[in-house]
């Protein structure tokens, strides 16, 4: 949730692809380092793929929300309608440009990941939003 990304939290600025509504289990880079070092050192983990994704899956709109609670400021909220993505996917001049496009179009729709396996293989405690958010706010 980095500016380049579209999410600006020192600034207070989100851009939303699609509606927002749709729920993203959205993982700390923390916590994606944690289990990767996890399964490197695990011979249960050769050859397996491995679903990473955060503790609860939330919409662009709740992780907003949170955020402008943390720190009792509004977001400016840009959103980028889905229609304007297939856009330009469609106009896209370089595999750059379509990838970017098709990675917009694919937050969009939303990731919600089930954790479960991947906890019960590699327990660990993930960081939630709330908490990504106190870190974050907190510089």
């Amino acid at each position: 949730m980095r500016a380049h990304l579209g999410f600006d939290a020192a600034n207070g600025r989100a851009r939303v692809f699609g509606s927002g509504d749709n729920k993203i289990s959205w993982v700390s880079y923390k916590d994606v380092r944690g289990l990767a070092v996890a399964a490197a050192e695990s011979p249960d983990a050769v050859n397996r793929t491995i679903e990473v994704g955060g503790p609860e899956a939330l919409t662009h709109n709740e992780v907003i929300r949170i955020f402008e609670e943390k720190s009792g400021r509004k977001f400016e909220v840009e959103r980028v309608p889905e229609e304007a993505l297939r856009g330009m996917k469609a106009a896209a001049k370089s595999p750059v440009e379509e990838t970017f496009a098709a990675l917009m179009l694919f937050v969009a729709s939303g990731d919600d990941i089930d954790m479960r396996e991947t906890l019960k293989r590699y327990p660990r405690r993930m960081t939630t939003v709330r908490e990504y958010a106190d870190r974050v706010l907190a510089g």
